[in-house]
């Protein structure tokens, strides 16, 4: 265990670490706009038009001066938006594990080593018994 972790601080898997952060800043963003701009609005569309992400339930109501100022905001649970994230981490999470599935494919299986045989001592042993009979 410690040579692989030697191996991962010195080695290139670091750079391969570095890599995999940035691509999934990146995939993360992509999916955000696709389910925000793609999927969202496919849902809202089967729920009677509303817009997903602002769907609530509000706690406390905002309550407003006489001169219409905000004096105490809302306290709401944005259960939509919530829906939306959990959206936005299954397809990251799907995405990931495609490119990592993929990525492994490409990589060359280790060599086994060729099963050890008998050493010469026992087949010399081996003959000598069967000599002897």
């Amino acid at each position: 265990m410690l040579k692989e972790f030697k191996e991962f601080i010195t080695g290139g898997n670091v750079i391969e670490f570095a890599v995999a952060v940035i691509m999934a800043g990146a995939i993360g963003a992509v999916v955000k706009g696709f389910v925000d701009n793609i999927i969202m609005p496919v849902v809202g569309h089967f729920t009677g038009g509303q817009d997903f992400s602002s769907l609530k339930i509000v706690l406390d109501d905002a309550v407003v001066d006489a001169a219409g100022a905000v004096t105490t905001p809302e306290n709401a649970i944005m259960w939509g938006s919530w829906v939306n994230t959990i959206i936005n981490l299954v397809i990251v999470g799907l995405v990931m594990f495609l490119i990592v599935k993929a990525y492994n494919k490409t990589k060359k299986p280790a060599e086994e080593p060729a099963p050890a045989g008998p050493s010469q001592e026992d087949l010399l042993a081996e003959i000598r018994d069967l000599l002897k009979k």
